[in-house]
């Protein structure tokens, strides 16, 4: 799955200096972080809604679309989606409750 996303990571950074009338990704990043947050916002309301709707073929669109936005979105803050990637490993072996509890603010 990594090399798929480093693939997506480079076709973005390509995209990055081409013309925003004639590339989506363009488009994407010449608008700013705003109009890319807009845009994720409305993939993962996408793939709420398309996973309540169950249709295993939906999901699997919507998902994608969710993943090449959040891509885009790392990409504009200059974060590799292999960064992401070792934070899922690093919390490989730990449970979920005491990942979440290891970040709650103490005060």
């Amino acid at each position: 799955m990594s090399e798929v996303l480093d693939r997506l990571a480079a076709v973005i950074d390509e995209r990055r200096g081409a013309d925003p009338d004639s590339s989506y990704v363009a488009s994407l990043l010449h608008a700013g972080i705003d109009k890319i947050l807009k845009k994720l916002g409305e993939e993962a309301t996408e793939t709420i809604i398309a996973g309540k709707g169950g249709e295993r073929g939906q999901v699997i669109y919507e998902t994608a679309d969710l993943w090449f936005h959040s891509v885009v979105m790392l990409k504009f803050l200059d974060i590799e989606p292999g960064e992401v990637l070792a934070e899922l490993e690093r919390r490989f072996g730990r449970s979920g409750l005491e990942e979440k509890a290891a970040r709650q603010v103490k005060g």
